[in-house]
């Protein structure tokens, strides 16, 4: 008999694949900006954005229940940490309002979704 089951993989997550997409877009903002903006609050806001993502990710990875949720409480936390860069270079005037509301849009989508993510992760796994 074939396995027709389809396992849980990384990019399903909801979270991730926000996060992922957005990392890459607040990229294309800052490698526009002057050397200033991008060693300042470029740099910072390409870190926080990232580690979103990559927390995500490493938390996937993990085995145990308590590990996964741990990355991603520390995704949510970088998320905070991004929403502040995102109104730091709102009002230092160093995006469009467009980009700015696309990101801000986006930031705002991954609050419930890694928290639904931590609550499926609670609930579904045993230890």
């Amino acid at each position: 008999m074939e396995d027709t089951t389809r396992h849980f993989r990384l990019g399903d997550v909801e979270a991730y694949r926000i996060s992922f997409a957005l990392s890459n877009c607040v990229w294309d903002a800052v490698v526009c900006w002057n050397y200033l903006a991008q060693n300042t609050v470029g740099s910072q806001f390409i870190r926080a954005v990232d580690s979103v993502s990559a927390n995500l990710a490493e938390g996937f990875g993990r085995y145990g229940k308590k590990d996964k949720i741990k990355f991603y409480r520390i995704a949510r936390g970088s998320l905070m940490e991004a929403l502040d860069w995102n109104e730091k270079a709102k009002a230092r005037q160093l995006l469009t309002p467009e980009q700015y509301g696309h990101i801000f849009t986006q930031l705002q989508l991954l609050p419930k979704s890694i928290n639904t993510l931590i609550k499926y992760t609670n609930t579904s796994l045993k230890e």
